[in-house]
Parts: structure tokens; sequence; C-alpha cells
């Protein structure tokens, strides 16, 4: 989606939504200097990657510093799955996010903006695991859809649909650790404007209180590849809450 501000107010507007939604994942990642290092020496070298395919090998699991979903946890899901050591979960609560950009001056612009971040075809942000404390930039996040929408193939497809500038997506299906079974995609995003590309990976599980996506994004694909073991934690160990 394409927003188009004339207005030094709606140019506010969406800074300020831009840095209350999903922890402000673009500001935040400037707190020890690392952005700048990571995206001078990871935006050519991502791009290769991301055209070559990755690295081609599977990450290893990371080691485990905690469990998401279950009630009590950080996020309560309808899966359960292994948090990797140092990485910091929260909850998203997209209807009260959604509400209280709504009540702001420019309040329909910021809503188009906040709904762009908070839902990506047809599941809603529940849930970002930071990367950072860890030493990485990205986020591993938990998106969730409504009950009955159970094909976990068919909700993936359409979750990357919803994305602009994919290519290279390609599916393939296997169980988790905890015998659910699931649908994984690896493909290759563009940024037209940035003229940046990384890889980028995904899986979708059925449950019956409807189907849940993990998503992993990351500066660039050196990030990408970086945090995969996190991704391979959650896979290897989830389960239905």
């Amino acid at each position: 989606m394409q927003v188009r501000v004339g207005t030094h107010g709606g140019r506010a507007a969406v800074a300020a939504a831009v840095a209350m939604l999903l922890g402000g994942c673009a500001g935040a990642a400037d707190d020890d200097g690392k952005t700048s290092a990571s995206a001078s020496a990871g935006a050519s070298a991502g791009a290769e990657k991301a055209a070559a395919g990755g690295t081609g090998k599977k990450a290893a699991a990371a080691a485990r510093g905690g469990t998401l979903g279950p009630a009590g946890s950080a996020c309560e899901l309808p899966v359960s799955f292994g948090v990797a050591e140092d990485w910091k979960p929260k909850a998203v609560d997209a209807g009260k996010e959604l509400a209280q950009v709504s009540k702001g001056e420019d309040g329909d612009l910021a809503g188009e903006l906040a709904a762009a971040m908070l839902r990506q075809g047809p599941v809603t942000a529940a849930c970002e695991i930071d990367a950072k404390p860890s030493g990485n930039i990205g986020f591993l996040r938990v998106w969730k859809g409504k009950p009955g929408d159970a094909d976990a193939g068919g909700v993936l497809r359409a979750f990357v649909a919803a994305e602009k500038g994919v290519s290279e997506a390609k599916y393939h299906s296997f169980k988790t650790g905890g015998g659910v079974p699931a649908v994984e995609v690896e493909y290759v995003s563009t940024d037209k404007l940035l003229e940046e590309t990384k890889k980028e990976s995904a899986f979708a599980v059925g449950t019956p209180d409807g189907p849940v996506v993990l998503h992993l994004g990351g500066m660039d694909t050196r990030e990408h590849d970086e945090m995969l073991p996190a991704f391979e934690l959650a896979k290897q160990t989830l389960e239905l809450s």
C-alpha cells in the first residue's frame, strides 16, 4: 500500500504510527549503532545471497530460552513453541493499536497505515519476538486468523500474496516437532523504492482456533540467515496449546 501525504501534519501522523506499532522496529535498530554497519555491509551481500537462494544449508536450532503460547506466557496463542535465548517477546493487541491510532489527528491516514502493518492477507499480528537483545536486527512475528480458516497452505499463500515485491516463493509441507502438519515458504522480497532485495521465511499451521503464521524477517538476507536457528527452534518445538 502506498500512502501519499501532502502536509507536515500528515507526515507526523504517519511517523508516530510507525513508531508506536509493532515495537518501532525500524527506529529501535539504531540504538547500538549496528544498523549502519549491517546495512552497508549486508545490503549488497544480502541481495546476492537472496538471488542464490541464501546459504543453502539447514540451520541448527537455537538454544531455547523460554516458551510462548501457554496461558501466562508473554503471548497467549493457539500454539506453543520454544523461543530462542535472549529473544524478547511482546504481545500485539491489533484491535487496541488500531483504536488508539484512529483517535488522533489524521486518523484515517494513520489507521490505514496501521491496518497495513497489523494485518496481512487473512491474518492479524498477535505477537512479535525481537532478535535485537541477541545481537541481530529482525523479528519473528506470529499472526493469527479467524476460526474456520484452517487450510494452512491456502492461508500461507494468501499471506505471501498480500506482500508486495515477492518472487521465487518455494513451498513445502512438513510436520513440526510437536506433530502438527505445516506448510513452509521461502521467498525473496524486493523493495523497489530502496532497490533492496532480501530473503524471508514463514510457515503456517491450522488450529481449532484458526490458522497461525510465523514469519521471520530481517533487515537484510544476512540478518535473516543469522536468525534462522530461532526459526528452526520454533519449527522443531511447535505444538497445539
